[in-house]
């Protein structure tokens, strides 16, 4: 109720509610308690009788970690209640190194971050993750992750609740981002793909207002569809032919090798795309089209109000987004797309951390029935 940073009297929250006063009041005792709601000083009135105090959610007093964890590397921020970002940084790292590894390296980072800003390890009221692989969400454990060898089962939340008693929050990566995108700049859609094109591909949907997991958290785990384009490709997944190995960084990588060219990261092909090189330009418009073409599928199902693609590869820009555009246009029905938004994020690590905070905020205060926007800055940024 007092997400949205609005202050409210005890008479609004049990009105908004449908709670007897006394029952607010006790609720709030312990909020208050807790370092989570603050009173406020009674505001004046021109009526009669004493002003009523009103509450709000203490913004600053805890904090909450939020992480982004990709293949090569980490995004580890600090942010209040709110989600707003109070200090975050960019840490290189490989996952295949294992998790007792990375996972040290995070909590350093974080610990670090409270050192910055100065807060006690004790103000920390939870942990937000995405992770580069699919999630059980009845574990909080990665399971069979392509891209991370080592991490299967690994007991991800209790590594870092060692250090930080709080909750921990696991998802997969771009489940996170998906949540971020939906809740900063598309709060008033119920239906939302967002797909992130990095490393590896996969999708997070947002169905009916709700995000889709999956009974085992393989829900838009999309870069292990077979394509013809990818022919018999090795996949990390023990597959061939997956999506992944012909459109994602590497995909395209091996693409270009194929034809001469001496690259074999994301980084290397989104910097000869920005320099106009026709074969990279082409390699990145098919890999597009493979992408809209398995996509295509996924619009006829769900009939989302946009798709959103982010990850390194998204910043090729025009020549991923054009072959994306044009197989779904091709493949799916006009009832689907002729409304259909399909966008590159504005800002894919700031949905990520912003997603992986609010996983911490839905976990503590309750899920809401629509996205809470919290601040102006979050209108401001809205289909930006």
């Amino acid at each position: 109720m007092l997400r949205d940073g609005r202050p409210r009297t005890k008479t609004e929250i049990a009105e908004l509610t449908g709670r007897v006063r006394s029952t607010v009041s006790l609720r709030l005792a312990e909020l208050i308690e807790d370092g989570l709601v603050t009173e406020l000083p009674a505001s004046g009135g021109l009526g009669r009788g004493r002003p009523s105090a009103r509450f709000a959610m203490a913004t600053q007093s805890r904090v909450i970690g939020a992480v982004e964890l990709g293949a090569r590397h980490a995004l580890v921020a600090m942010t209040d209640l709110t989600g707003v970002v109070l200090r975050q940084e960019r840490l290189r790292l490989d996952v295949r190194r294992g998790p007792v590894e990375v996972l040290d390296l995070i909590v350093r980072a974080l610990g670090d971050q409270l050192d910055a800003i100065g807060r006690p390890a004790g103000s920390v009221v939870g942990i937000g993750l995405g992770v580069p692989g699919p999630v059980d969400p009845r574990t909080s454990t990665l399971t069979a992750p392509p891209l991370m060898p080592g991490w299967d089962s690994y007991d991800i939340a209790g590594h870092l609740r060692s250090t930080f008693p709080v909750p921990v929050i696991v998802d997969n990566d771009v489940n996170v981002m998906a949540v971020g995108e939906w809740v900063t700049r598309w709060p008033d859609e119920q239906d939302l793909l967002v797909v992130k094109v990095a490393t590896g591909i996969g999708a997070g949907v947002i169905a009916a207002g709700r995000l889709v997991q999956g009974a085992r958290g393989a829900g838009g785990d999309i870069g292990h569809i077979p394509v013809e384009a990818a022919g018999e490709r090795p996949c990390g997944c023990a597959q061939v032919g997956c999506l992944e190995t012909f459109a994602s960084g590497r995909g395209i990588a091996m693409t270009l090798r194929e034809q001469g060219v001496d690259v074999t990261e994301a980084v290397e092909v989104v910097a000869l795309v920005h320099e106009g090189d026709p074969a990279a330009m082409r390699a990145a418009r098919d890999a597009g089209g493979e992408i809209g073409r398995v996509l295509s599928v996924l619009v006829a199902g769900l009939n989302p109000a946009a798709i959103v693609l982010g990850g390194d590869v998204a910043e090729a820009g025009q020549p991923l987004l054009a072959g994306v555009r044009e197989a779904i246009y091709a493949r799916a029905q006009p009832i689907a797309t002729n409304a259909v938004e399909i966008v590159i994020s504005a800002d894919p690590e700031g949905s990520t951390i912003t997603g992986a905070a609010r996983l911490v905020q839905n976990y503590l205060f309750g899920l809401p029935e629509r996205p809470v926007v919290y601040y102006q800055a979050a209108d401001q940024r809205r289909r930006a």
